[in-house]
């Protein structure tokens, strides 16, 4: 019998975190009795608190913003000054000390407005604030994770368009391995892992969704999430956000504007996902240029399996032994392909 990996199972290997991901691309048949989602795009809230002139819970009134708008997190998991924990009895009950700050970032003063739905120019003043805040908050914190999380179904109270900003005293589990594993192909081949790989899939471009003159979209080769993308530069190897030239921060404006619109009419919703940036890491000692093994990349993680109503659970195997995927990457990127990039299903007439 000849291997067929739309048809067979089989593992592919995640360099950049040295783990496996299994694909079973055989379970695209079997049909779905679990539990379904609300296939109905996330409403505004009645009473909320991100609106500006609003006054939220700490009694805090935000200002008339008319565009983006970051103010401290109400609720933060860090906290600038914490004490040291004691030192511990046996080396099996380790505790350090994690210092940091958590912020809110507001997209745009309208609820109903998305990533998709937002102009060029609106998406552009939300990078150039994220590098603002990458600039300030990495003189002082090792690490500045920018993340977005989407819909209902992702966990999000607030369907306000709004990323978070949590800066930490420490690395992260996530950024710690990439930059171990990037760190050990930099060393063994003198070039950046992610670098190489955007020129092996722009040759064979089967999991390419979309680029354009500075970015490239795709599918990773081990995607763990059904319709997952990581969105990848094509020039100059930047390593962090700040490294970004006012060219590649209005195309990747561009991009992050198509992408999303293909997103959200592969299923005809507002579409869910968790989305974040991994660059190297920041802190007082950072300067440009000085981690070579790192490419600045962004990746979007929804979790949407079939349709708008059934979404890809991470349990069981995935959190027993390790992640596991039925649609192929191949697969995810020719649907996403397929989709129009320039009219948002909303806007069909």
């Amino acid at each position: 019998m000849e291997f067929n990996p739309t048809e067979h199972q089989h593992v592919r290997y995640n360099p950049l975190k040295d783990e496996w991901v299994l694909v079973s691309p055989h379970r695209c048949q079997r049909p779905w009795s679990g539990q379904t989602e609300a296939a109905v795009d996330d409403q505004p809230l009645a009473d909320n608190p991100l609106l500006p002139g609003a006054v939220r819970a700490n009694g805090q009134k935000n200002p008339n913003y008319t565009s983006t708008y970051v103010f401290p997190n109400d609720f933060p998991a860090l906290l600038e000054r914490v004490p040291e924990p004691v030192a511990p009895a046996h080396p099996l009950f380790q505790a350090a000390q994690a210092r940091g700050t958590c912020r809110v970032m507001c997209f745009h003063p309208d609820s109903s407005m998305t990533i998709p739905l937002m102009t060029t120019d609106e998406i552009l003043a939300v990078i150039e604030e994220w590098v603002n805040q990458l600039k300030e908050l990495g003189r002082r914190y090792c690490w500045v994770q920018i993340f977005e999380n989407k819909g209902a179904v992702m966990g999000c109270s607030n369907p306000h368009p709004h990323c978070q900003i949590w800066a930490s005293s420490f690395l992260p589990s996530e950024p710690r391995v990439k930059d171990r594993c990037q760190k050990e192909y930099y060393s063994k081949f003198r070039k950046a892992l992610l670098v190489e790989y955007v020129k092996q899939e722009l040759i064979n471009k089967e999991r390419i969704v979309i680029q354009n003159d500075e970015w490239v979209a795709l599918v990773p080769y081990w995607a763990a999430w059904p319709f997952e993308t990581m969105v990848l530069p094509l020039n100059g190897a930047p390593q962090r956000l700040t490294d970004l030239n006012e060219a590649q921060k209005r195309a990747l404006a561009d991009i992050m504007k198509q992408l999303n619109t293909k997103y959200d009419n592969l299923f005809k919703c507002s579409f869910p996902y968790s989305m974040g940036w991994h660059g190297a890491p920041t802190g007082p000692n950072a300067t440009p240029g000085d981690s070579p093994h790192w490419l600045l990349h962004a990746l979007y993680l929804p979790p949407l399996l079939r349709s708008a109503t059934v979404k890809k659970f991470m349990v069981g195997f995935e959190l027993l032994a390790q992640p596991q995927r039925d649609l192929t990457p191949e697969q995810a990127a020719a649907k996403l392909r397929e989709c129009d990039h320039l009219v948002h299903y909303k806007n069909v007439k």
